[in-house]
């Protein structure tokens, strides 16, 4: 995960679209974070040896929590990045430094989020880190389950793996929502995590990533192995917002991929 960026200067656009390779930051933050996290959220860590440690590698997982993001890199037997908000590299004063130098410190890479360019530059940079045979974490889901129940997968996740060759880790985390659900400002010290690492997935059976087909039959793979490891009821549906007005309900309705 990684990207220890310089705390002086705010991520420009031009910053968010270079990879950065974990150095002294992400190094002396995961020297101080992870037996923290250890400490609070007990972790069971099961699969570890089912992780590649070279080379590109994509870690699938469930989305719970805000401490997802936390518990795959401390349990993870080598560094992994994942995509963060740009908001939080770009705050002001003793708050803004401190949330910029935690980033920083589990490797996190400022992006920004959205829909069309925004989206593509996102998967272009995810694109990057693998190219550069780094592993990064994706939640197919797109954003936190707020029920506890799987939803269906999009496919940015199969696309980047049929376009890089890289295989893809499925990771099934429980009871991260109950050591800090959504809404809470600090995790409790009452429940434990389990985070499971699957046997990794060559997806390239599929197809080539241009095929729409297998972008959606490797991502139903992905979800039916990150299903195997969560255990989590299955939605049967996309984890979006509802429509607002009737030319968006249309658009959710009608089939098309989501991404």
């Amino acid at each position: 995960m990684t990207s220890a960026q310089s705390v002086e200067s705010d991520p420009s656009p031009e910053d968010t679209a270079k990879p950065r390779h974990a150095g002294f930051a992400y190094a002396l933050g995961r020297s101080l974070i992870t037996p923290l996290a250890r400490g609070v959220c007990r972790p069971r860590i099961e699969g570890r040896e089912n992780v590649p440690r070279s080379g590109a590698v994509i870690f699938a997982s469930n989305h719970l929590s805000f401490i997802d993001s936390i518990a795959i890199p401390v349990a993870a037997p080598r560094p992994v990045h994942f995509l963060a908000k740009s908001s939080y590299f770009e705050g002001t004063g003793l708050s803004g430094w401190l949330s910029k130098t935690f980033f920083q410190s589990i490797g996190a890479i400022p992006v920004r989020r959205g829909a069309g360019q925004a989206a593509l530059d996102a998967l272009d940079l995810q694109r990057q880190l693998l190219d550069e045979g780094l592993a990064v974490a994706l939640y197919p889901e797109g954003t936190r389950s707020t029920d506890g129940r799987l939803y269906k997968g999009r496919t940015g996740v199969a696309f980047l793996a049929l376009q890089t060759g890289a295989p893809v880790v499925p990771v099934g985390l429980v009871g991260t929502d109950k050591v800090m659900p959504v809404g809470a400002k600090l995790p409790t010290l009452k429940e434990r995590i389990t985070v499971r690492f699957g046997e990794p997935l060559d997806l390239s059976p599929h197809g080539p990533a241009e095929s729409g087909r297998a972008r959606r039959l490797a991502t139903d793979e992905i979800m039916a192995a990150i299903h195997a490891l969560s255990g989590q009821e299955l939605a049967g549906a996309y984890n979006e917002a509802p429509a607002q007005g009737t030319i968006e309900k249309i658009k959710q309705a009608l089939p098309h991929e989501r991404r």
